[in-house]
């Protein structure tokens, strides 16, 4: 069977999340014990758990894998409020009081890293452990989200601010889904060093404009991946998925009591040591307001997509933060992986 086979054969289910605005979530259900919830980044899909979601569940875990809002087989609303902090959140929780569960671990990439992360500022009680891969924790700062964006690159391009015009990259991206994917999927990788300084030049390029074309797909990834990923944005489209970004300065004004608030509960990052955003988000930053930090994970080799770049010691580090957190079977000290712990647990 392929991988593509596998993960059809998970289960799924669909939940509503908020009654009042009738927001439903597509679910991946799969597996009995600790509740574990996955939620991924842009432009992902619970499909880019593939690699996780059997792991976990084998080893004991019930694992919750939702098309986050504006995703997938999930609701898209119309409104960009609909997308903030607390509506993505509020999801995530909702899920958890869906199965019945008082606490979960929430793991998240990307985008859904800081979901997660805040999950666990706002929701701490319902946190048995938060794990953010390739977006590290950043505390709330004293500026709205853009000026401190526009103050920092000025009249050059980043991508963030580009995104925040309604209709403007949902056109790009949504041109053709199969290489807006392609050359992300391929490309968000550091390969000398250092962030290229034409990707951020005032040249009117939009965002893919701005990604090579890949001579050929990374070997992590297939065509037949490649195609599912294609299909699902060439029928939903990306604006679910930018509106998340469009509502940067809405959650820095709904989240006042969150300055310099610190993550109490156990938590740990993994990211891909060629992954550019830690060169502009540097783990080590916001680790003063991580009380019970375990840890931090760099994966040799690997770039801004980790899990899929690079399951095997991502599904290591998180089975034994599980185990230390929940009980969950720890894997075998004696498996050799790519990973690196960068400080100590």
């Amino acid at each position: 069977m392929t991988v593509n086979d596998d993960y059809s054969a998970l289960p799924t289910r669909t939940v509503t999340t908020d009654p009042t605005s009738g927001v439903d979530l597509r679910v991946v259900d799969h597996g009995e014990g600790p509740v574990v919830i996955l939620a991924h980044g842009f432009p992902e899909l619970a499909y880019s758990w593939r690699h996780q979601i059997s792991a976990l569940a084998d080893a004991g875990c019930r694992v919750l894998a939702p098309d986050q809002r504006g995703y997938g087989g999930s609701s898209r609303p119309d409104a960009i409020e609909a997308y903030d902090i607390h509506a993505l959140t509020g999801d995530l929780v909702a899920l958890l009081d869906d199965v019945g569960e008082e606490r979960a671990v929430f793991v998240g990439h990307d985008w859904g890293s800081m979901v997660v992360w805040q999950t666990a500022l706002l929701h701490p009680e319902r946190v048995a452990g938060v794990v953010g891969m390739s977006v590290p924790f950043v505390p709330r700062g004293g500026v709205p989200p853009t000026e401190a964006f526009r103050a920092m690159f000025g009249d050059n391009f980043f991508y963030i601010l580009y995104f925040q015009e309604p209709g403007v990259a949902d056109a790009e991206l949504g041109a053709d889904p199969a290489k807006t994917m392609r050359r992300m999927l391929a490309g968000v990788k550091v390969t000398e060093g250092a962030l290229d300084p034409l990707a951020f030049a005032a040249d009117g390029r939009g965002f893919v404009e701005r990604m090579p074309e890949p001579e050929r797909l990374p070997d992590w990834l297939s065509e037949d991946e490649l195609a599912h990923y294609a299909a699902e944005f060439a029928r939903t489209g990306f604006t679910g998925g930018l509106n998340w970004y469009r509502n940067f300065d809405r959650n820095w004004e709904r989240t006042a009591e969150l300055q310099d608030a610190h993550v109490t509960v156990p938590s740990l990052f993994i990211g891909g040591a060629a992954d550019p955003v830690l060169l502009m988000a540097p783990p080590a930053a916001g680790e003063a307001y991580l009380d019970d930090h375990r840890g931090t994970v760099l994966v040799d080799g690997a770039g801004h997509w980790v899990q899929q770049e690079a399951p095997e010691p991502v599904n290591a580090a998180l089975l034994d933060f599980l185990a230390a957190t929940t009980g969950a079977p720890e894997t075998d000290p004696t498996d050799t992986t790519r990973a690196s712990r960068e400080s100590p647990a």
